[in-house]
């Protein structure tokens, strides 16, 4: 018994360490976003707005594809659900209370068209899966522009508002597609024109690209973006 224990000790200590899986490495935020700069930003060359102002993900337990249909989105997102005053724009910086949670708006450009929302929660260590996303952005238009549309790609599930008014919606537990949604014709006044996003996500990956196009689909770039 003596001999087989030591043997026993012996190929313990000869095996190899069982080798460590090292964590996933978070990519940097910066690979994603940057900080907002002091002069407004215009549309990039394809029209996709890059500067928003995001809060921090609310927590919203939603893991099956079902919770995503147009009556749970609409009342999932919907202004009396946003944390805080609806009235008013976020600031940088500012802190809002969401139940028991205690959330701060960033504003950031994207490096990106597409604004990955799972990527910066990701990197500000906050939950990915299961969460409310919005946003708010302004857009200054030289002149009135009558007859334009908001495009809108999100994953997953999104809806819109244009100074207030409800433009686009998309249900279902979609991937991001590029001008997947168009809203209506709508009118950019003159001028200073908020717009509002809220995104949900269930177990998946999280992001959104919105630009304005005209009545020939093509991009509005003659625009400026601003956070305030």
């Amino acid at each position: 018994m003596r001999r087989l224990a030591m043997l026993a000790g012996f190929m313990a200590a000869a095996a190899p360490a069982a080798a460590q899986t090292p964590p996933p490495q978070v990519p940097p935020l910066s690979d994603y976003f940057q900080p907002v700069t002091a002069a407004p930003a215009a549309p990039d060359a394809d029209g996709f707005l890059r500067r928003w102002l995001i809060l921090e993900p609310v927590a919203k337990p939603n893991r099956t594809n079902a919770v995503f249909t147009g009556t749970y989105v609409r009342d999932a997102l919907r202004p009396a659900t946003y944390p805080g005053r609806w009235a008013a724009l976020p600031r940088e910086g500012q802190t809002v209370r969401a139940g028991e949670q205690t959330l701060r708006w960033h504003a950031y450009d994207s490096r990106l068209w597409d604004a990955k929302l799972f990527n910066l929660a990701q990197a500000l260590g906050k939950p990915t899966y299961g969460v409310i996303f919005w946003v708010a952005t302004v857009v200054n238009s030289p002149r009135e522009m009558r007859d334009v549309r908001l495009a809108v790609g999100s994953n997953s599930a999104s809806r819109w508002w244009l100074n207030g008014a409800n433009v686009a919606d998309l249900y279902d537990d979609r991937r991001m597609v590029m001008d997947d949604v168009l809203s209506d014709r709508i009118t950019l006044k003159k001028g200073r024109n908020v717009l509002r996003g809220a995104i949900i996500n269930g177990p998946g990956l999280s992001d959104f690209a919105v630009r304005f196009v005209d009545t020939g689909g093509q991009p509005v770039r003659d625009l400026t973006v601003t956070v305030q």
